[in-house]
C-alpha cells in the first residue's frame, strides 16, 4: 500500500535526523565514549602558539594573537575577537617582561580569571643585569624554551587529564629537537668564541651569548632603537666605527624594526664587507619554531665563517 505524502515526509525527516545525528556525533562506536573537547589555548605570539601546538597536537585549539611580522607586540592593542578568544581559554601563554602587556591588560579587565597563565620571562628566571635592562626576548634562549614547554605540558594535562600521556610524549620529542640547536651554539662557540658582533636590538642576544660571541654595540644605541628613540649623534658615530674599523665579524639585524639609524648601521656593515644576519621577533611566513631557529643559527655560522 503506498504511503501517504505526509507519512512519507515524516519517515524521511526521521531518517534524515538520525543520519545527521550519526554524522555529528563524536562517539566511538566501539566503546561509546565521546572524544574530549579540545583545550582552548591563547598565545600572545605565534612563537608560543607553535610550541603549544607541538605539545598539544590535535587535543588543543590554539589562537595566536600576533602572527603578522608587521605587528609590534610592545604597542599592540587587542581587539574584540582577541578578547573573546581569551575569555574562552583554559591556558594563556605570554612572554612577559613588558613585551606583550596587552595580555595582562585583557586579563586584568576580567576577561578570564580561571585560565592557567604561563609567563615565559617568569619561567626563565632571567633578571636584569646590574645597572642594565632585562632582555625579554627569551624565546631565543633554548633552556628557557624547554622550561616553557614543560609548563605548557603541565597546564594542558591539568585541563585535559586524559591527554597527559600524549602531552608528555610530545614535550619529550620537542625538547629532543632543541638539543641540536644547543649543539650548534656550542660548535659556533668552539670556532668563534670571543669574537665581536654588532646588533640593532637585543632580540638575538641570548643566542649570541650562548654561541660565545661578544656584543660590541653601545648599549645606548640598541636601547634607543628598541624604544623607538633617536640615537644620540656621538653614540651613532661610535656604533658606525665598529664597521669601518672592522671590530666586529657580523651585524645581527632585526629586520622587523628598521629606521634611519639601523639602516645606516646596515649600510656601514655592507660597505665594510661585514656580513649582515637578519633576524625577526615572530615566525617568518610558513616557518615553525624549530625550523626558524635552525635557519638563524645556520645564517650566523655562515656569516662568521666568511
Amino acid at each position: 500500500m503506498p504511503l501517504s505524502t505526509p507519512r512519507r515526509i515524516a519517515l524521511l525527516t526521521s531518517a534524515s535526523l538520525a543520519l545527521l545525528a550519526g554524522c555529528g556525533s563524536s562517539s566511538d562506536p566501539a566503546d561509546g565514549k565521546s572524544a574530549p573537547a579540545r583545550v582552548a589555548v591563547v598565545a600572545s605570539t605565534d612563537v608560543y602558539g607553535d610550541i603549544a601546538r607541538r605539545i598539544g597536537g590535535d587535543r588543543v585549539d590554539v589562537t595566536s594573537v600576533i602572527s603578522d611580522p608587521g605587528q609590534d607586540p610592545h604597542s599592540y592593542e587587542a581587539d574584540p575577537q582577541n578578547q573573546l578568544a581569551l575569555s574562552r581559554a583554559k591556558v594563556v601563554i605570554e612572554n612577559g617582561g613588558g613585551y606583550d602587556d596587552f595580555v595582562d591588560r585583557m586579563l586584568a579587565s576580567g576577561h578570564n580569571d580561571s585560565a592557567e597563565v604561563i609567563n615565559a620571562v617568569d619561567v626563565s628566571g632571567r633578571t636584569a643585569p646590574e645597572g642594565g635592562e632585562l632582555n625579554e626576548h627569551v624565546w631565543y634562549d633554548f633552556p628557557t624554551v624547554a622550561k616553557v614547554a614543560d609548563r605548557i605540558r603541565a597546564a594542558l594535562a591539568k585541563a585535559d587529564p586524559s591527554g597527559a600521556g600524549a602531552f608528555t610524549k610530545n614535550t619529550t620529542a620537542f625538547k629532543a629537537k632543541l638539543a641540536p640547536l644547543r649543539a650548534e651554539e656550542a660548535r659556533i662557540k668552539k670556532a668563534h668564541g670571543g669574537e665581536g658582533v654588532a646588533i640593532t636590538e637585543p632580540v638575538p642576544l641570548y643566542m649570541l651569548e650562548a654561541s660565545g660571541l661578544v656584543n660590541e654595540t653601545p648599549a645606548k644605541f640598541s636601547e634607543a632603537v628598541e624604544e623607538g628613540d633617536d640615537v644620540p649623534p656621538r653614540v651613532l658615530a661610535e656604533n658606525l666605527a665598529l664597521f669601518s674599523g672592522k671590530k666586529v665579524k657580523a651585524l645581527v639585524y632585526n629586520e622587523q624594526t628598521s629606521g634611519p639609524q639601523t639602516e645606516k648601521a646596515e649600510a656601514a656593515a655592507k660597505a665594510a664587507g661585514i656580513p649582515v644576519v637578519p633576524v625577526t621577533e615572530t615566525l617568518p611566513k610558513g616557518e615553525d619554531y624549530l625550523g626558524w631557529m635552525t635557519a638563524n643559527l645556520d645564517a650566523l655560522a655562515s656569516a662568521l665563517a666568511k
